[in-house]
């Protein structure tokens, strides 16, 4: 009931701040064209608004009112002077003449030379086009000269069907441009003009946004894309049910020997798991950092499941990262009551006593790295000028929900987890001292589990990684969130299997240290994402500079620690549930 509540909260708190545009039109009626930033093309996240370079300003700028997911996206909307009423054609109209200056040359020089683009919405549908272009071209001496050149000319493509508008696309005129080249003259009179051409059609209402989701899939990529992770996930769970398999004979083999002993126990032996059932179930140190990771696992768990089902619902169209965001924020504040309620609740059969301490943790333990990250992040922004940069405002909003919301919650949660009767349940008594553990093979070590664990449940994402971080460092759009809570699934379901596996080979060597151990190696695929970080950045992609690289490595660390923590949960929860299992079907005096 609870998850259902926040779920239909969610979708509430979005249809509410979505924009409520008017899409009915009359011939001549008209319809703004809002600019909304630009910025280098290889590094998304370096964006700026769009009258910061010396385009024709508009008389009086009106900023369009957005949401707090639009503001956090980078998104600056203003009114431009383009005048693209409904269903009015215009051959070539002025739009100003103005005079550019030396800085104003320099503004553009320094778009041009690193292939600035723009973003335009006009009745919520985005378009794109290049500020201008770089031609090479070779000089008297056979050397190579770079010439710059601003468009100086837009035209406008709008198809309608009866009173809405379907299609927009932009186009440049390569003939109409304004020779910005270095060397050239340092003050030049420009005149912009722009053409729109209005055309019918029958596409309804409903389907405009399909445009935008069939572009980034050809039925022949989607065709291929669906094959590989078809192809990678038969592999992962064949290895998976393989190793499982393995697993439940050495289990039965046990379980037989373990039966026999009890049944003679005079020439009883103990080894194995079994030798260690007197301190497998001994708390592990520093509970309450323990319980503070497990209960910010479990939140952020029902915080990605919570997401999914918005995108599978289609709360989330192309090109509008803000209604992601707006969604991410609002659920992580209404989920933090679960990750109070799960902190101090294990806390509590743990038979911690330090309670305001353990929910402070919780409260912190992902938002503290999280809010150090963005005010290095903020700084730097600032610094460049650029849109990424949040307003004041939107920050005082952000932290009063986190203090007004968050907090509250995660201790509600906190007092409710504190006072169930739930004891914890371990069918051994546990030693009042600990057993020694034998010396055990280096491979048997925390960081070599932690490779193994790791790299299986990294080989069931790798494939969709790519085309996720292609979205959000990049261009493209994801819009199949079926495959790719497909590909969720699988992965918890492997890295709950891999975690059982290797708690099973190390409680079997006779070490009983298996807390801390399941949840690093659960979330070890986490430190496996971030080092694919590295590759993607270098290999795969072309973004440069500080902004971008501080943008990308920092929130992945993030997004990554968020991994660490979900997936260490699910490790840590499946091996709990799998050794009280195997501990209850054996006598352990």
């Amino acid at each position: 009931m609870a998850l259902r509540a926040v779920f239909v909260v969610a979708c509430l708190c979005l249809s509410l701040t979505a924009r409520g545009a008017k899409h009915s039109f009359t011939a001549g009626d008209k319809v703004t064209l809002w600019a909304n930033k630009v910025g280098p093309f290889s590094s998304p996240s370096e964006t700026y608004q769009y009258y910061d370079l010396p385009f024709c300003q508009p008389e009086n700028k009106d900023n369009k009112l957005l949401t707090l997911g639009e503001v956090v996206d980078g998104n600056r909307m203003v009114a431009t002077p383009y005048d693209l009423s409904f269903r009015v054609d215009k051959d070539k109209a002025t739009l100003c003449s103005r005079h550019l200056g030396a800085e104003d040359i320099k503004a553009f020089r320094t778009a041009l030379a690193k292939d600035y683009y723009f973003q335009f919405f006009y009745d919520d549908l985005p378009i794109w086009g290049y500020v201008g272009k770089v031609e090479t071209i070779k000089d008297a001496d056979s050397k190579d000269t770079k010439k710059l050149f601003l468009f100086t000319h837009i035209h406008f493509d709008i198809a309608y069907n009866e009173d809405r508008i379907i299609e927009i696309n932009v186009s440049t005129d390569p003939t109409q441009v304004a020779d910005l080249s270095e060397g050239g003259a340092e003050e030049q009179d420009v005149t912009f003009t722009y053409s729109v051409t209005w055309k019918s059609s029958l596409l309804s209402f409903d389907k405009r946004m399909d445009k935008y989701r069939k572009y980034q899939f050809l039925k022949q990529h989607l065709e291929i894309h669906w094959f590989s992770i078809i192809n990678s996930c038969v592999t992962v769970l064949l290895l998976t049910g393989f190793l499982a398999t393995i697993l439940m004979r050495v289990l039965k083999n046990d379980f037989v020997k373990y039966s026999r002993d009890d049944e003679d126990p005079d020439d009883a032996e103990e080894s194995g798991w079994k030798f260690v059932h007197g301190d497998v179930f001994r708390f592990p140190p520093a509970r309450s950092l323990f319980c503070a990771l497990v209960g910010t696992g479990t939140q952020l768990l029902v915080l990605s499941f919570c997401v999914f089902g918005l995108a599978l619902v289609g709360a989330f169209y192309p090109y509008n990262r803000g209604a992601m965001f707006t969604a991410l924020i609002i659920l992580y504040a209404l989920t933090a009551g679960i990750s109070g309620y799960t902190s101090a609740s294990y806390y509590r059969q743990m038979e911690g006593t330090k309670w305001v301490g353990n929910l402070l943790l919780t409260s912190s333990i992902f938002c503290g790295p999280l809010f150090a990250i963005f005010c290095v992040n903020n700084t730097v922004a600032i610094a460049y000028g650029s849109t990424a940069a949040l307003p004041f405002g939107t920050i005082v909003i952000i932290l009063l929900l986190w203090a007004l919301v968050t907090v509250p919650l995660t201790i509600v949660g906190g007092v409710l987890g504190k006072n169930t009767r739930t004891e914890f349940a371990a069918p051994c008594r546990t030693n009042k001292y600990p057993r020694e553990i034998p010396e055990l093979p280096w491979y048997r070590s925390v960081m070599p589990q932690m490779v193994m664990a790791g790299f299986l449940p990294f080989s069931a994402i790798y494939i969709e990684l790519y085309y996720i971080f292609a979205s959000v460092w990049g261009h493209k759009v994801y819009t199949i969130y079926s495959i790719l809570f497909i590909v969720f699934c699988i992965l918890c379901v492997v890295t709950a299997f891999i975690t059982v596996a290797l708690t099973y080979f190390q409680l079997a060597a006779e070490d009983h240290r298996w807390w801390w151990r399941s949840f690093l190696a659960g979330g070890s695929t986490g430190i496996f994402v971030y080092a694919y970080c590295f590759y993607y950045y270098l290999a795969r992609s072309d973004m440069n500079g500080l902004m971008q690289a501080t943008f990308y490595f920092g929130y992945n660390l993030m997004v990554c620690l968020g991994f660490f923590l979900l997936l260490g949960y699910i490790g840590w929860r499946s091996s709990l549930l799998f050794v009280r299992r195997i501990y209850r079907a054996i006598k352990c005096e």
